[in-house]
């Protein structure tokens, strides 16, 4: 039977609702953990229905829906502007711009290091059980899981008992490192697929410049004009619909000029959340505002958690080796994260107990629907499913383990203390 996109959307949201029900009733799990089990228990359901019961044919639906779905095109040119603005608006900028140069170095610098030392650690792992993947596409699932995800450290940033300093450190990079991991990952990939064979390292460097600085400055300016609009109204709608054209309308206009949208709504977010206090006249419009935004948040990353659960559940070939290779590089992935943040610890973070935000930084580097978008993405070849493989179960990890032990980790090395 044909799925419209009507009847899916229908679905989802019902299955969000039921299992939002189930986290609030009786796990009680924080919001970004009960997202991906949601995610995780739809594909362990259709998983098992399509074992047990082969002949209903639900692994053929399944699949059928699938190819109806872009999770790539849904996420990378949709939800992710709006989840972007929606952290960003909420971001305390005058502590983010006290640490504008740590936060810039993890930004741009990590991401590279990470995407160099997690590429060559899989060079080097895949054949120890039997894969063969080369550099370049070893570099290509590096750059993917490179930046942190904004979605899943906010989910969990409010609860962490550490101080405000690093807690900016923390929600800085997540907003700005997927703007630098997203080029890299894409000039990455037009190197592996041969569209850019005469495209030199300076040339390319030139082109994360002009992306970076450029989706900035677009973000600046149209969030400027949108600031100006909000000054002249007291109407929350207005407010309201200013504020999505102001999203969708600069993420678009990003993407037509070879910008970042990332980079540009973030920034944009961020003149609009400073300014709030001075544009926003009355305590109901500031409340309605608040109110529309956190349910636009909540129903667009629990659509995000359930898409990636059924893909995952149709874009792998699970074998032993492929598991195998998976499981090892999440040790790989953790050495590589805490290497590549190091750099921008020992330059940038003053006084501050360096050790112990080493720590929590590395086990705070959490992956979600972006990292899996970007690899969904990749053209068919015989390395797509080592990298869907891998990448899905980094993400696994860092939601379930180290999203449900960093609060302990930040109370055992903080205390709870707060900055001087």
């Amino acid at each position: 039977m044909p799925v419209g996109p009507f009847q899916l959307s229908a679905i989802l949201l019902t299955l969000a609702a039921i299992f939002g029900l189930i986290n609030h009733r009786w796990l009680r799990l924080p919001g970004t953990i009960s997202l991906f089990f949601q995610g995780l228990a739809l594909t362990l359901l259709v998983s098992g229905i399509d074992a047990v019961g082969s002949s209903l044919g639900v692994g053929d639906w399944l699949r059928g829906l699938i190819d109806q779905i872009s999770l790539p095109a849904i996420l990378l040119d949709g939800i992710l502007s709006l989840l972007l603005y929606t952290a960003a608006v909420n971001e305390d900028l005058c502590a983010l711009l006290k640490r504008k140069w740590t936060v810039l170095a993890l930004a741009t610098v990590s991401v590279l290091l990470f995407t160099g030392l997690m590429g060559v650690g899989l060079h080097v792992l895949f054949p120890l059980v039997g894969i063969e993947v080369p550099l370049i596409w070893c570099l290509v699932l590096g750059a993917a899981v490179a930046p942190t995800d904004p979605v899943a450290v906010h989910g969990i940033l409010g609860r962490l008992p550490v101080p405000d300093t690093l807690r900016s450190v923390i929600s800085g990079e997540s907003l700005f490192n997927d703007g630098a991991g997203v080029v890299l990952f894409v000039t990455l990939l037009h190197l592996a697929t041969g569209s850019e064979q005469d495209l030199t390292v300076g040339e390319a460097a030139l082109d994360f410049l002009k992306e970076a600085v450029g989706g900035a400055a677009l973000g600046f300016v149209c969030g400027w004009i949108a600031y100006r609009a909000k000054r002249r109204v007291d109407e929350s709608v207005v407010e309201l619909t200013i504020s999505l054209a102001l999203v969708l309308g600069t993420y678009s206009l990003a993407s037509l000029l070879g910008l970042s949208g990332p980079i540009a709504v973030v920034v944009a977010g961020l003149l609009i959340g400073s300014t709030t206090g001075r544009h926003v006249r009355s305590d109901e419009s500031r409340r309605d505002l608040q109110v529309v935004w956190r349910m636009i948040d909540a129903v667009l990353n629990s659509l995000l958690f359930l898409l990636v659960g059924l893909e995952a559940t149709v874009a792998i070939s699970w074998t032993g080796p492929l598991l195998l290779a998976a499981v090892l590089a999440v040790p790989l992935a953790l050495a590589a994260r805490m290497l590549s943040l190091t750099p921008a610890l020992l330059m940038h973070m003053g006084r501050t107990d360096k050790s112990s935000a080493l720590v929590v930084l590395t086990w705070a580097g959490l992956r979600g629907g972006v990292a899996v978008a970007l690899v969904l993405s990749l053209p068919a070849s015989p390395y797509r499913d080592p990298i869907l493989a891998v990448c899905y179960v980094a993400v696994a990890f860092s939601i379930l383990v180290q999203g449900l032990t960093l609060e302990p980790i930040g109370r055992r090395l903080y205390g709870g203390r707060q900055d001087p």
